[in-house]
């Protein structure tokens, strides 16, 4: 499975249905105990994430929020890309990277080719103006500003001759291929930003991006006993940090590469320009064509809202949660799972219009329809995950599991601190050439295994080799996030590469920082924990 995910010579989700076949054809478990595994409380946490994703894309509420902070912060080139990243991350945090990735990208070319028009425009008067003054005009030209993309067209005004051309200084020329190339480099800036942004924001919610999703199924799969010490209150108090504190060093790396230091010129201190008024002139257009926030976007908004604040104070761990003081007193009843299709069903419920009782009686259709979740939905993902928890369970029953285990033995002589920067280096490399969720699905039962027998805790290497999973930033095929900011044909391989090979080790250092700092205090990782002695029984 090892191979075939990793090659792709068959689909990830026809191998994923593999264990039905062989593990009871192998005499390992039975059919009905392998197909349980397809459909746990994980799954279900990631079903009711993704409807909440697919309402709020139908209804264009991400888009509004995009325009909304893109508005606030403005059209300064440093100052631009922290937007379009923040943006993204935050889209990204509750929508797919995919999704959040190909809105933000055309509205970020647009916002730079007007820029760019503009300063040109500017440039072309200047030196008129120039001329002008100088007296060096050539009365036998006149200069009329077309709407055409270049800019300014020079017209003969001798009707003998019917043609037109474009006269320019040669200091004219260079600041025209200065500015030409100080764009594209913009541009290719501001491409990796965007989905650079989207797999690090991707990170910080529970539901972000699938792997997260697979940590904690594992963990409950191996152990059962672990108190649901995976939910989505203690992931984004831990994650949602690190996110932070990865996006603002990618932004410092990516503006070194790119933009430079020159705070006048990337922040604007001081200078307000035509082109920029402009520019935010087109952000401002395009929400405008937003118009007002009608009543379905206004109830997407509300039960989103409502979905975060009931994860949030489900079981915060500093205080009793709602869910423990009504309903979890004996057994884990309720997850986070429960509360995702409680919400996520309310789509479905509720219409996208409001009734008007005096009108003539029409049902206007619901938030949600099932032809459009049937469209949207990942249904290969699910099956892709349920393979995973079906491979970790059959690893459990045939003593695979022990035997690695065993086999690991010698890495206690090892530091705990090392060993997870190299399995954070190797999963990152790992992940360049296959997806995240089969390098997770692959690799955190064998991480499991090793922490159980050399008695580490077992997050302490599998909390980190996870996010590290996401950090696939080196080559357009890595993520479809990459694959879309390389299609728009401003970016060369080496450019990812370049930016990317150095924020992988970024992002492992900064994980790694989060593990040993916030992330000891919150999970107690500098202790073996009970739970971990116990796995499932077979």
């Amino acid at each position: 499975m090892a191979l075939y995910w990793c090659t792709e010579c068959i689909p990830l989700a026809v191998t994923a249905l593999l264990p039905v076949i062989l593990f009871p054809m192998m005499g390992i478990m039975e059919s009905s105990e392998v197909c349980i595994q397809y459909l746990k409380d994980s799954n279900m946490l990631f079903i009711g994430g993704l409807l909440v994703a697919i309402a709020v894309e139908h209804w264009n509420l991400h888009r509004r929020i995009a325009l909304q902070v893109l508005l606030i912060v403005g059209v300064k080139p440093s100052l631009l890309m922290i937007g379009f990243m923040s943006t993204t991350a935050f889209l990204s945090m509750w929508i797919s990277n995919t999704a959040s990735t190909a809105m933000m990208l055309p509205i970020a070319n647009a916002v730079l080719q007007q820029l760019c028009d503009t300063e040109a425009r500017a440039d072309e008067r200047d030196q008129d103006r120039a001329a002008a003054e100088d007296g060096q005009e050539n009365q036998g030209f006149e200069i009329t500003e077309t709407k055409e993309i270049n800019g300014l067209q020079l017209k003969q005004l001798d009707n003998n001759i019917n043609m037109e051309v474009k006269v320019r200084s040669p200091e004219a020329e260079q600041r025209r291929i200065k500015r030409e190339q100080k764009y594209v480099k913009l541009s290719k800036g501001m491409s990796l930003s965007v989905c650079y942004a989207a797999s690090i924001g991707g990170t910080a919610t529970l539901t972000g991006t699938t792997p997260n999703v697979i940590l904690k199924g594992q963990i409950d799969e191996l152990f059962p006993e672990n108190g649901g010490v995976i939910n989505f209150a203690s992931w984004f108090g831990f994650a949602f940090p690190n996110m932070v504190l990865m996006l603002a060093l990618s932004w410092l790396w990516l503006q070194f590469m790119f933009l430079g230091f020159n705070l006048r010129k990337s922040f604007g201190c001081g200078t307000k320009k035509v082109g920029d008024e402009e520019a935010y002139q087109v952000i401002k257009d395009e929400y405008k064509k937003l118009g007002r926030m009608n009543f379905a976007e206004g109830c997407v908004l509300v039960i989103f809202t409502l979905l975060v604040l009931l994860w949030f104070t489900r079981e915060p761990g500093f205080m009793p949660g709602w869910a423990t003081v009504l309903f979890n007193q004996e057994k884990t009843y309720v997850t986070d799972g429960t509360v995702a299709i409680l919400m996520s069903t309310l789509f479905f419920c509720i219409p996208s219009k409001l009734p008007r009782f005096w009108a003539p009686a029409e049902t206007p259709p619901p938030l949600l329809t099932w032809d459009i979740v049937h469209e949207k939905m990942p249904w290969n993902i699910l099956l892709l995950l349920g393979g995973g928890f079906a491979l970790a369970h059959g690893s459990e029953k045939s003593g695979l599991s022990m035997w690695l285990g065993e086999s690991l033995i010698p890495l206690q002589s090892i530091p705990p601190f090392a060993i997870s920067i190299l399995l954070c280096l190797l999963v990152a490399m790992f992940t360049e050439c296959s997806s995240n969720t089969a390098t997770t699905t692959l690799f955190l039962p064998i991480l499991a295994s090793m922490a159980t027998a050399i008695k580490i805790h077992p997050l302490y290497v599998m909390f980190p080799c996870t996010i590290a999973a996401s950090l696939a930033f080196m080559l357009p095929v890595a993520t479809p996030p990459n694959a879309i900011a390389f299609s728009y044909g401003n970016l060369k391989v080496i450019d990812m590469a370049k930016a990317g090979f150095i924020l992988n080790f970024v992002g492992v250092i900064t994980i790694n920082i989060a593990i040993n700092t916030w992330g000891v205090a919150m999970f107690q990782l500098n202790t073996f924990p009970s739970w971990a002695n116990f796995t499932k029984v077979p």
